[in-house]
């Protein structure tokens, strides 16, 4: 730790210029009130070559308001589920995740352990009695724990000589991909590769050998029917992108096993694809829905009805549509396009003046639309099949490329449809119109012996390129902040894959430098050159709180979202001695408000860089620009960043909690608690927070009623024992089969109601499935005798139930049924409620920590692989079938291995 004695007055260098810092004299340093905040260079362009700049750009994924699809939810009117899930379903991970959203999708789970009361009803406490992360009452805020955390983790971990990591062959990410054998398909021969890109341009053309083989068919299968050489030839003619839907099994390329190429800044020697999937037409509303303004119906042109739809149909989206800066915004672009298309009319064709927001009336809309979707919901669940089928076999062209002659799923290759503009968090356009994206403003990139896809009828392309440098298919730009959004390839690509694995090794490199950058940044903590202490203290905010970098944004059109080198004087708040307060929008608009405690140079550095006469709206590194720290980064290792930090304190602490694991007897249950409990750590310490969702209160009420409703059970079971034996009242004592403490007789009875009610319709459903069998089989229908005849279970069901409320008494059930049996049951439901009570504790603690985010860009997939292997625990309990995908290479390169480190 630097001593704690006073720089203030040492000299510091401070000129406009970064190339020469010569030192001022010690007046000059009391007179830091003297010195201007200096203008930084407008950031870097957008990587129109490589599409999203940033290990956190995310492919755009369409969704019908164009971000990540959020649906109003609500508990009115739903029955609620007692019913239990199955056993593997208990023991995953509360997850449900987006679609993400980033959704996306991933576990919830819980950063107190400690029993917490949620309505009343306390919560069952964690399997250990220490939290993670610690959530006692006491003064030290929350970053700083963490900080401290990370740090007897890395001052732990020096002690030990890391082990050897496990060499992987593949270290880019970005080569060329080799051409797959030609094989036969049906006596086919594969479609001869055409090449668009000179010999001299790259020496990496030579297929590289497949590492899996095809295994041969098995004996009895029937052989491929030869197809004649002619036929043979038209076929290999035809486009191999219209044949994209075909379901020949494709050999796999083992791409983390392949040998790696000496040019990687070759992306694909062939590409072929049918471009993008533009969103269909606007359907005009039908004559009698209209919008009203101020009591009047009004006649809208169609360009500005459509735009009145946007808003009309979210009116169930409160937290939207009741913004005032999504209103504001909204009525501005509604207005524009009124003033286009010649303004409203009354029903006699009048002109309709709408000025005031507050007068229009959108219920109509919403009504319409609404019974449209609910419509589409109660429709046969074979009419549903049917269209699925049809869409998917319209989208099919468009679902997957050949790249470099191999078949590659294309991720988002649906263009974005109009609508209204949300946002994250208090973005300042949400509400702006998204313009409808025409074939005009696409940019195509393709091979150049490929066929250019056509666009829609009527239309052209904006260009067409041939970059093999670049890894996107189709670009255009949006209009509300000028994004350039691209069509990339899948997450679980050959391309995505590399850029994985080297983002991830880049951050295990960094662990070879970071005790020397380190040093040095500290050593610099207390530089005479201003532009030195201040890129030192900023480097140690981003290694030690994981801050992000910054960038510099045209606040007037993009969120005011700022990181570390971008933080103004406002941000910042000191407090004697070493405390220092952030409170600013990060990324997405998410706030960012945490103390921590600092180093005290560290501490004097910024109230030094906070000194008059620097205000509100003044940078606090004002000799300080991101791209000046990465190339500062550069010199230590190449290619590193600052983002890189981020990714390597996540993995590197995720790596340390897991280590650190007790590995004992537990439960699976408990084995996810504990790799959630990690999880959640290194999300806090990112930063990864969400908003407390709707359904939040009604999910948790819901999941309590099902473990009443275990107890219940478990009860039920107990007092057959009774009825078999009822000594063992004496012998287990009374308070055995008492009923537990939660459950009221009120609540009872109405759960009684509940599973009686279940039962009836299980059975109505189960009669109208085989009356739908028998009538696709052409067979007389059941009448409806016998559905009263089923239907008296449930009756039988409610005076059993009655029954045994008047006496107390439960007569034993199921097929020879012993206390031994009944015994064993009471063990069943023990655990089941247990795997509840940890889900429970887990969707409590995590209501406002985004695991996903962490697990999906931040934490070495590995490192997951290695706790599924060490602690034996299906990998399918963390990675969803989509990520199981995304990070095939981890889960392959790791194998049965539960060694490896990062």
């Amino acid at each position: 730790m630097a001593s704690d004695s006073s720089d203030d007055d040492r000299p510091l260098a401070g000129t406009n210029s970064h190339k020469s810092a010569p030192k001022i004299s010690p007046a000059a340093d009391r007179k830091m009130d003297k010195l201007a905040s200096r203008a930084r260079p407008a950031p870097p362009n957008v990587s129109i070559r490589n599409g999203p700049v940033g290990e956190d750009a995310m492919d755009i994924d369409a969704t019908p308001n164009g971000g990540p699809k959020r649906k109003g939810r609500s508990s009115l009117g739903q029955a609620v589920n007692y019913k239990d899930e199955s056993d593997s379903d208990d023991g995953a991970p509360l997850a449900k995740r987006q679609k993400s959203k980033h959704k996306q999708e991933d576990s919830d789970s819980d950063d107190e352990p400690i029993a917490r009361k949620k309505n009343g009803a306390k919560l069952p406490p964690s399997i250990k009695d220490t939290a993670m992360v610690d959530s006692s009452d006491d003064d030290q805020p929350l970053g700083t724990k963490i900080a401290q955390r990370k740090a007897a983790i890395e001052k732990s971990a020096a002690k030990k000589k890391p082990a050897p990591r496990k060499a992987i062959k593949d270290e880019s990410d970005d080569e060329p991909l080799a051409k797959p054998k030609k094989r036969q398909s049906n006596g086919v021969s594969a479609a001869k590769k055409t090449n668009g890109v000179k010999k001299e341009e790259s020496d990496s053309d030579a297929p590289i050998a497949k590492k899996v083989k095809k295994e041969t068919p098995a004996k009895g299968k029937a052989k491929a029917v030869a197809v004649p050489a002619k036929k043979s030839r038209l076929v290999k003619e035809e486009s191999v992108v219209n044949s994209a839907a075909d379901e020949e099994e494709e050999e796999e390329y083992r791409w983390w096993d392949a040998p790696k190429k000496e040019d990687d800044s070759i992306k694909w020697t062939t590409l072929e694809h049918n471009g993008v999937l533009f969103p269909p037409a606007y359907e005009p509303l039908p004559k009698d829905v209209k919008l009203i303004y101020n009591g009047t119906p009004v006649n809208l042109h169609v360009d500005a009805e459509e735009v009145a739809t946007f808003f009309g149909s979210m009116l169930h989206s409160t937290q939207n549509v009741e913004n005032p800066t999504f209103q504001k915004n909204f009525f501005k672009d509604f207005k524009d396009i009124l003033k286009e298309t010649g303004g409203a009319k009354d029903m006699d064709g009048k002109p309709v003046d709408i000025k005031e927001f507050a007068k229009l009336d959108f219920t109509k809309i919403f009504e319409y639309y609404k019974s449209l979707s609910d419509a589409k919901k109660a429709r046969p669940a074979a009419e549903k099949k049917a269209e699925k089928a049809e869409r998917d076999k319209f989208e099919a062209p468009f679902m997957y490329c050949k790249w470099d002659g191999r078949k590659e799923k294309v991720g988002n290759f649906r263009v974005e449809p109009p609508g209204l503009f949300r946002g994250r968090g208090e973005h300042p356009k949400t509400g702006t119109v998204k313009k409808r994206v025409m074939p005009e403003q696409v940019t195509i990139n393709i091979g150049k012996e490929a066929k250019v896809p056509d666009p829609p009828a009527g239309h052209k392309w904006k260009a067409v390129q041939h970059d093999n440098k670049a890894t996107w298919l189709a670009m255009w730009q949006e209009n509300v902040n000028g994004n350039y959004k691209y069509v990339m390839l899948a997450a679980n690509s050959t391309v995505k894959g590399q850029a994985d694995y080297k983002k991830f090794e880049k951050a295990r490199e960094l662990n070879k430098h970071i005790e020397k950058i380190r040093a040095d940044y500290t050593a610099e903590l207390k530089s005479e050159v201003m532009a030195d202490r201040q890129r030192a203290t900023a480097m140690y905010l981003i290694d030690k709180f994981a801050l992000r970098a910054g960038n510099e944004k045209d606040t007037e059109n993009e969120a005011e979202t700022v990181g570390c080198c971008s933080l103004k004087f406002e941000h910042v708040t000191l407090r004697e001695p070493n405390t220092v307060i952030f409170d600013f929008l990060g990324k997405d608009s998410i706030r960012f408000y945490n103390e921590f405690t600092v180093e005290r140079q560290v501490f004097k550095n910024l109230k030094l860089f906070k000194k008059p006469p620097k205000a509100d709206g003044d940078d606090i590194f004002d000799r300080l620009t991101t791209s000046q720290l990465n190339k500062h980064l550069s010199s230590y290792m190449p290619g590193l960043t600052a983002k890189v930090f981020r990714t390597y304190n996540a993995s590197y602490t995720m790596s340390k909690l897991l280590q650190s694991l007790p590995v004992e007897n537990i439960t699976m249950a408990e084995k996810i608690k504990l790799y959630n409990d990690c999880n959640r750590e290194v999300a806090v310490l990112c930063n990864h927070k969400r908003t407390v969702g709707a359904a939040h209160e009604a999910q948790m009420e819901k999941l309590g009623d099902r473990i009443k409703g275990l107890k219940y059970q478990k009860w039920r079971t107990k007092m057959m024992m009774l009825d078999l034996d009822p000594k063992l009242k004496k012998k287990k004592g009374a308070g055995y089969f008492a009923l537990d403490g939660d459950i009221t007789q009120e609540w009872l009875e109405e759960h009684q109601n509940f599973l009686v009610e279940e039962q009836r319709l299980k059975i109505q459903k189960k009669f109208e499935k085989d009356n739908e069998k028998r009538e696709a089989d052409g067979e007389e229908k059941l009448d409806d005798k016998e559905l009263k005849e089923r239907l008296k279970v449930a009756t039988e069901l409610e005076a059993k139930y009655k029954k045994e409320n008047k006496t107390k008494k439960v007569g034993a059930e199921g097929k020879g049924p012993t206390v031994e049996k009944l015994e064993a049951a009471v063990s069943k439901f023990d655990d089941r409620i247990k795997t509840l009570e940890l889900q429970c504790a887990d969707r409590e603690g995590n209501k406002e920590v985004a695991l996903g985010t962490s697990k999906l860009n931040y934490i070495d997939p590995r490192l997951t692989v290695v706790f599924a292997k060490k602690f034996n625990v299906p990998i399918e309990k963390f990675f969803s079938k989509t990520l199981r995908d995304k990070f095939k290479w981890a889960i392959e390169s790791v194998g049965d291995d539960d060694t490896w480190e990062f």
